[in-house]
């Protein structure tokens, strides 16, 4: 991970900004990363398949500013392993100014008493618990802007708290507590703290409920990635602590 920061030159809302994106791989993360680098900003790909992020990097390379690579798989990453990531941002790029977090694990609709109990803890982390852990220790780093924001792409929970969505959707539950008492806590601050609740997008992770050949619902992840802009520009400042729904 080498590079500096370099403004676009249409002038966009992220102009100069320094964005990471956590899942940058998945359906909504590379879409979203390549907004972002459209907007102005230097995004900071991060996800756990190696191969999955050099497509995406291409992609931003050709949106905008020159991307960064961090693969990082939040399974088996380490606290320790988040605070050397934001050394590293405030080593080689100096600042920060955002996190989109994408990532999540759901490995399909599963009746409770069947579940595998790794697979339920495994979605309660990666989905959660991992994002948590990676914002704290980006804390210190954020805070060092006059403004910055951290936006948590969270589910329907009319949805994902009905049956069989198991760890999941436990998770996407305490993504909205997470988002409301660390908007309570940074209120004061120049972190901003948000959701972005995209509306049905034809992504693999909702494959894993729906055929997506028969998902009349399902839309492109674009409106939901231009959403993710506005919530990490400045324009999105009357939107701290709020969950954007994109379908309304």
């Amino acid at each position: 991970m080498s590079a500096a920061p370099s403004p676009a030159a249409d002038g966009g809302p992220l102009e100069g900004r320094v964005i990471l994106v956590v899942g940058a791989g998945g359906g909504l993360g590379s879409t979203a990363a390549v907004a972002c680098a459209r907007a102005g900003a230097t995004v900071v790909l991060c996800g756990r398949k190696p191969r999955r992020l050099d497509r995406v990097y291409a992609q931003v390379q050709q949106a905008g500013p020159e991307p960064l690579l961090y693969p990082l798989d939040l399974e088996g990453a380490s606290p320790d392993d988040y605070a050397e990531l934001a050394a590293r941002l405030h080593s080689e790029l100096g600042r920060l100014d955002g996190i989109l977090v994408c990532a999540a694990d759901f490995p399909g609709l599963t009746p409770f008493g069947l579940a595998d109990p790794a697979s339920f803890a495994r979605s309660l982390h990666v989905t959660l618990t991992a994002p948590a852990w990676l914002v704290q220790a980006c804390l210190p780093l954020l805070r060092q802007r006059e403004d910055a924001a951290v936006v948590f792409c969270v589910d329907d929970p009319a949805r994902v708290g009905a049956a069989y969505w198991g760890g999941y959707g436990a998770a996407q539950h305490g993504l909205r507590g997470l988002i409301a008492t660390l908007h309570d806590e940074l209120k004061s601050g120049p972190v901003r703290v948000s959701g972005l609740q995209p509306g049905p997008m034809r992504t693999a992770l909702r494959a894993r409920a729906w055929s997506l050949d028969q998902d009349d619902a399902a839309q492109s992840p674009d409106l939901a990635a231009a959403a993710a802009v506005h919530l990490l520009s400045p324009s999105a400042l009357t939107q701290r602590g709020l969950v954007m729904d994109v379908n309304g």
